[in-house]
């Protein structure tokens, strides 16, 4: 059994998270795996936040997932639009790809995709992995699946750490995010039922193979 530490003590996380960097040059990344809602996002920036303020300057850089959804013109063609966020509407193999770059190339500046909800799709070169960063935070659904490519991300994290969140409150969550996204109530809750949920029955199991399982009740937005 997984010790726990509460998301309040993000220092805690944060002291973690520098102890997995190593000694001299290298680089560290962590990756925080949960279901849509837990608030995984909120947890992963926070911890950045908290290293560069401990090391004073910026050497830990955040890094999430959802920069690898495929195109709605992709999904469109796929046929699997109607349910965008399942694990086969991203490009698992580009985000392996991405990770195996991060701690292979560290002279040079790392570019990596993000997602803009606002429009709903990935944009490419949106963030950065400088030379000078040491610490790297991944956040998404998938990062403890086992199936390939899924599989392939475990010996690239130094950690995984599992965010765990009642399900009432991640519908709530997400019921909410969905609506101001621009979607009607009952859209919203019949995707964070039908399709978010479907998601998380995958999702959830998986926090068995991670290294440590973090309460999920963020007292700010969700991931």
């Amino acid at each position: 059994m997984q010790p726990e530490i509460p998301p309040p003590d993000v220092d805690a996380l944060a002291r973690r998270a520098l102890d997995l960097v190593p000694a001299g040059a290298g680089r560290a990344i962590v990756g925080i795996a949960g279901s849509p809602g837990s608030g995984k996002t909120t947890l992963a920036r926070a911890v950045v936040d908290a290293v560069n303020e401990r090391a004073g300057m910026p050497i830990a850089a955040y890094l999430p997932m959802d920069g690898f959804h495929l195109a709605d013109a992709t999904l469109e063609a796929l046929g699997r639009h109607d349910r965008k966020g399942a694990i086969d509407t991203f490009d698992g193999w580009g985000f392996v790809a991405l990770l195996e770059r991060v701690l292979a190339e560290q002279d040079h500046p790392v570019y990596a995709p993000a997602f803009d909800r606002s429009v709903g799709e990935p944009i490419a070169g949106s963030l950065a992995v400088l030379p000078e960063t040491r610490l790297v935070v991944v956040e998404g659904n998938y990062l403890l699946a086992p199936t390939e490519p899924w599989g392939r991300l475990r010996p690239l994290l130094a950690e995984t750490w599992f965010v765990a969140t009642p399900e009432e409150e991640r519908l709530r969550r997400l019921v909410d995010r969905h609506t101001r996204h621009g979607r009607t109530p009952d859209a919203a809750r019949a995707w964070a039922h039908d399709v978010d949920g479907a998601n998380a029955r995958l999702i959830e199991p998986t926090a068995a193979s991670a290294t440590l399982i973090v309460d999920g009740g963020l007292p700010v937005g969700a991931a």
